[in-house]
Formats: structure tokens, C-alpha cells, sequence
């Protein structure tokens, strides 16, 4: 048996996009975005990892859940394929953050993630640095075991 739930994100995408990184990618609630940020797809985000839903925080805080992030912009896609953690606690207001990495901070929201900014289908990054809209797709899933 499984448990899902699904979060969507609105963004827009911004003349600075760079996505260059090589261990993360963020969506910010921020409307601009320098070329120092290198990390940053999407800006004036529609909401914060605070404000996702309950269930989905819930299943993404399950030690063996995986998430599935699916990017879209004027029909070009990519996806990444993460974990989750019992440590995520989806406190940020303003970023949310994929990582690589199994660091976590109130941004992240997918740990072990199989892509970072600069591994992102770069015919996506450049409908995003042209100002396409990005619809994201966060889909937590959790198997329940049975003995």
C-alpha cells in the first residue's frame, strides 16, 4: 500500500536564471534574482514550503519516502528524483530548496536529489530565463512495509 500526495508550485521564470550549480536548485517566493544565484529556476513563487499541505509534508517526513519533482515550462520538462526525511520541517517562508546533498535547513524540501540546477534539461532553463511559467509538480510517496 501507498501513500501520495502532491504539491503544485506556480513560478516565473526571469532573465538571470543561470542555473549553474552543482549540488542545488531553489524556487523562491522572491521576485528577482541576480546572477550570483546561480541555484535559483524560478522566482515569485505562488507559495512557500511553509504552506504546502499537511499530508504532503507528512508522507515527505517519512524516512523511506521518495519525492518526485516534475518541472515544466511551455511543454519542455524535466524531472528529479529525491528523498525525503524525518528532519524536513518545511518551516521556510520564502525558498525552497532541492539538494544533492542530505544537508537540511528549514528551505529543503528533497534531500538526495538526482539533479542539481546545472544537471536541469538546459531547453527548460532556457524557456525559464526567457520568463516562461514553471509549473512544478512535487509528488511525495510512501510505501508501507508489511512483515
Amino acid at each position: 500500500m501507498a501513500e501520495i500526495a502532491i504539491e503544485y508550485v506556480i513560478a516565473k521564470g526571469h532573465v538571470n536564471i543561470r542555473a549553474t550549480h552543482p549540488a542545488t536548485f531553489e524556487i523562491t517566493k522572491e521576485n528577482r534574482v541576480t546572477p550570483k544565484g546561480d541555484c535559483i529556476i524560478g522566482v515569485s513563487a505562488n507559495k512557500s514550503p511553509k504552506q504546502f499541505n499537511e499530508l504532503f509534508k507528512n508522507i515527505a517526513r517519512k524516512e523511506n519516502s521518495t519525492l518526485l519533482a516534475v518541472l515544466l515550462a511551455d511543454n519542455v520538462y524535466d524531472y528529479v528524483v529525491g528523498k525525503g526525511s524525518k528532519e524536513l520541517t518545511f518551516n521556510d517562508n520564502l525558498r525552497m530548496v532541492f539538494r544533492r546533498s542530505s544537508y537540511i535547513s528549514d528551505s529543503t524540501v528533497m534531500i538526495n536529489a538526482d539533479k542539481a540546477a546545472k544537471d536541469i534539461n538546459r531547453e527548460l532553463i532556457s524557456k525559464l530565463k526567457n520568463g516562461e511559467t514553471l509549473h512544478v509538480f512535487l509528488i511525495a510517496v510512501s510505501f508501507k512495509h508489511f512483515t
